[in-house]
């Protein structure tokens, strides 16, 4: 695969345990939380258009698809466009047409938003996958939600690639929104909102005064599908106040109307998921590329809004019952214990850092516990600034929540725990290297041999304790996104395909890929719709659980 035929490089999938990575992308989500209020491009976007869009299908039948989470590496992400580009799915004796709308729900990139990142980890691949429109037929139209990843450059370059013109397009799929937040009308009374959250902080006026526009077109015998950056529904279980701006969302502009929200849909979360409710359906399906996510942890009942929300005039409370996930429970907790295999082996730059950390952690007990010359003495780090370092950053990575929230406690046990047991690794480390002859030969030979010898082996050590505190967190729903992040498991994908027929009837095909294809042949004489690429293996997508059926003809 060349990159100077396909117009983008190929991309890995991002080492999200890579140091260097964990410490710019910690700063931009700082730095984004801190002065997004100052530079929220949403409010700038009043000057755009402000029109609502409309996608009738084809006499009065709508076939569309719904992914998150895509741009990560090629493989992932290449597999799951080239399903969604193919005129036609065969799944468990069902043939399925391509969508003719493609919305895109969220975190088109990682790790940072920028105009390379869009161009090789989603643009790039999408284009491959569907060069051109179809001769025939209508042209697909694409829609983007951004995320939090979308974000961190206060939306710069989604807003390039997604909005600035109205005829723009990503290989065959037309762009036509204009802002971060679109409203869309689908055939039979049903409705498409995508709301725009900026972290699930709040939602700003002009996008209120949007909505409340295309609302106006609503009545009793409308169904709307609310397209959210994250489900709040599953993290409002920890913390409440995530909900609340959709929450306000439904029951100011939605509710007024007598219009029914019949189906929640989010990405945020690496997987599939599916709560349902006496009238309503909550879906994640963040499955577009990105790193698997557990669902093991996921609760089995949600109480939507959460009892516990500080907001007065809350919407009642409705009981939804988790109904399937993909992978399952227990195959996500059988996959919790590959921790100790991939965590190394697709983070190498955090394991040498681990080395580093224990070897000098072992030169600085080393010279406490024994008389050095002078300069070895100027070279160890002070033993107590390595404790210290050690324990902050074992509690940190914990991810302590404020002190007002549940298991507070708990993250700062396990962080501590973590710490202590790092550190009693480096001190069984240093008893051993005190009884080997290196550490009386003259300096700087304790620290070659160290270097050489030690460090490699302090480095798998420490990585494999780390890897079994992430496996003993995971237990007790601490740190289960590294747990899983660390991993960087690739296969496990998923995306929707939904119908809606003359009639009203709404149906959805969740669609899961156990395993991704890593191998790809070029195919140059291709008719110009067809994909450049195909896989060596076949990809076999299923369905992840029986169709949804939702609603039928209005009465």
């Amino acid at each position: 695969m060349d990159p100077q035929q396909l117009g983008f490089t190929p991309q890995r999938p991002v080492g999200w345990l890579a140091p260097l990575l964990l410490l710019n992308t910690g700063l931009r989500a700082l730095l984004a939380i801190l002065f997004g209020s100052f530079l929220d491009k949403r409010e700038l976007q009043n000057a755009l258009s402000g029109e609502s869009f409309q996608q009738p299908g084809v006499d009065g039948e709508l076939w569309f698809d719904y992914v998150a989470d895509l741009g990560d590496g090629f493989d992932a992400t290449y597999s799951i466009a080239y399903l969604l580009a193919q005129p036609e799915l065969e799944i468990d004796g069902r043939k399925l047409p391509r969508g003719q709308v493609l919305l895109m729900g969220g975190d088109q990139v990682y790790p940072l938003a920028s105009g390379d990142g869009y161009e090789n980890r989603m643009k790039g691949p999408y284009r491959a996958a569907l060069p051109e429109a179809p001769a025939t037929g209508p042209q697909p139209t694409l829609f983007a939600l951004p995320g939090n990843h979308d974000w961190y450059d206060g939306l710069t370059a989604f807003l390039r690639l997604f909005a600035r013109r109205k005829d723009g397009h990503i290989g065959g799929w037309r762009t036509q929104q204009r802002r971060s937040y679109f409203a869309v009308e689908l055939p039979a009374r049903w409705w498409l909102f995508a709301i725009d959250e900026q972290f699930g902080a709040y939602i700003d006026d002009p996008q209120l005064l949007y909505f409340e526009k295309a609302a106006r077109a609503l009545g009793p015998d409308d169904r709307v599908i609310l397209m959210t950056p994250s489900p709040t529904w599953v993290k409002a279980a920890k913390r409440p106040e995530t909900y609340d701006a959709v929450d306000y969302f439904i029951r100011t502009i939605l509710a007024p109307t007598g219009a029914h929200v019949r189906l929640l849909v989010s990405g945020d979360l690496h997987h599939y998921a599916r709560y349902s409710g006496e009238d309503r359906e909550l879906i994640t399906c963040g499955g577009g590329g990105a790193y698997l996510v557990a669902t093991h942890n996921l609760p089995e009942r949600l109480q939507v809004p959460p009892p516990e929300t500080l907001t007065r005039s809350a919407s009642r409370s409705r009981d939804y019952d988790l109904v399937t996930t993909f992978p399952t429970k227990a195959e996500s907790r059988r996959m919790s214990w590959g921790v100790f295999r991939n965590v190394p082996t697709r983070n190498p730059g955090f394991t040498t850092m681990i080395g580093i950390i224990h070897t000098l952690t072992m030169l600085a007990m080393a010279g406490v516990a024994s008389e050095g010359g002078i300069f070895q003495r100027l070279f160890s780090i002070p033993l107590v600034m390595m404790l210290v370092l050690i324990l902050a950053g074992a509690v940190l990575f914990a991810q302590p929540p404020g002190a007002g929230q549940k298991d507070h406690a708990r993250h700062w046990i396990l962080g501590l725990l973590h710490g202590f047991a790092q550190i009693a690794l480096a001190a069984g480390g240093t008893w051993l290297w005190l009884q080997l002859p290196f550490h009386v030969w003259s300096w700087p030979g304790p620290l070659v041999v160290a270097a050489i010898l030690y460090g490699p082996v302090a480095a798998i050590l420490g990585t494999q304790l780390l890897s079994l505190y992430l496996l003993v967190a995971g237990f007790f729903d601490v740190n289960t996104n590294e747990l899983f992040a660390g991993q960087g498991i690739e296969d496990a994908k998923s995306f929707l395909r939904l119908h809606i027929t003359p009639d009203g009837t709404l149906t959805i095909y969740p669609i899961g890929v156990d395993r991704i294809a890593r191998k790809w042949i070029p195919v140059p004489q291709a008719d110009p719709e067809k994909s450049w690429l195909r896989p060596a293996t076949p990809l076999t997508p299923h369905l992840i659980e029986p169709p949804i059926v939702m609603d039928g003809p209005i009465p």
